[in-house]
């Protein structure tokens, strides 16, 4: 059968879950950004950063940048400017609370994962340069959370750029695994004058790469790809350049990889 085999780590648990004797672990409301820019000399590159291999969930595998719903990411304080949380409650199919922790979690998680910071001092404009040192204690405080995202965005006098992500997928990890969030995917680019720097934190490696590039590495063994990234890999590399990738048409589908038992053995299996 196709699909990816588990670990056996995970054999006895996914036993227990699918014969309804384990109860499955909540998912929690996270978001992930795929961030863009043109490459050179053409097409599309896409940020990743690898997980260290002591992380707890998806060690070692290159991911976007994203993390869970603070529960301060839902605050109304939060200077908003672009699509409303109405907009994204119908794209992603989730109460406009949840919607709106889903936009405020994507702007934060891109920053503290990347420098990269999508708001701007008004509806048309956006930070330029974030690579100081008053920026990275902003950064490191929204990381240990002595910071929320309002009071960060209050008192640099800056409003989120709502209209600067878009909305592309919905994945919720099975239901075996111990660790499970409901991660809705987004995309945006790479704001004019910003760059991306190693900021550590939860990865050891950061890289720019073109989609079909990292496809290939990973088919090659040399690098790790979790399933939803490696499918909004494949869809990345199906488009020739960054404004292709933000005019295609997108419905929000659900997906939820299933375990199946075949054999004793237990694989991975999704659409």
């Amino acid at each position: 059968m196709a699909g990816i085999r588990l670990p056996d780590e995970l054999g006895e648990r996914a036993r227990g879950v699918l014969a309804g004797r384990v109860d499955p672990a909540p998912a929690r409301d996270a978001a992930t950004v795929a961030l863009l820019r043109a490459g050179r000399p053409g097409g599309v590159q896409v940020y990743l950063l690898r997980r260290k291999a002591t992380m707890a969930f998806a060690a070692g595998a290159y991911v976007f940048p994203g993390g869970s719903v603070d529960p301060r990411d839902t605050d109304q304080a939060v200077a908003w400017a672009g699509p409303s949380p109405a907009y994204w409650s119908r794209a992603f199919g989730a109460g406009e609370a949840v919607a709106r922790g889903l936009v405020c979690a994507a702007v934060r998680e891109t920053f503290e994962e990347s420098g990269v910071l999508l708001a701007g001092p008004g509806p048309d404009s956006v930070v330029a340069d974030t690579t100081g040192d008053d920026w990275e204690a902003d950064r490191l405080a929204l990381i240990d959370r002595s910071l929320a995202l309002a009071d960060f965005l209050a008192k640099r006098g800056l409003v989120l750029r709502a209209d600067l992500l878009k909305p592309w997928a919905h994945w919720i990890t099975p239901r075996v695994e111990p660790k499970r969030f409901d991660t809705r995917f987004f995309v945006a680019v790479l704001p004019e004058g910003q760059r991306t720097r190693d900021v550590g934190g939860e990865a050891d490696q950061v890289t720019w790469q073109r989609p079909a590039e990292a496809i290939e590495l990973a088919r090659k063994g040399e690098i790790f790809l979790m399933p939803p990234t490696h499918r909004t890999l494949s869809e990345l590399a199906a488009h020739p350049d960054v404004a292709s990738v933000l005019a295609a048409e997108r419905e929000i589908v659900t997906i939820m990889p299933e375990v199946v038992e075949v054999d004793g053995e237990f694989r991975l299996v999704h659409p």
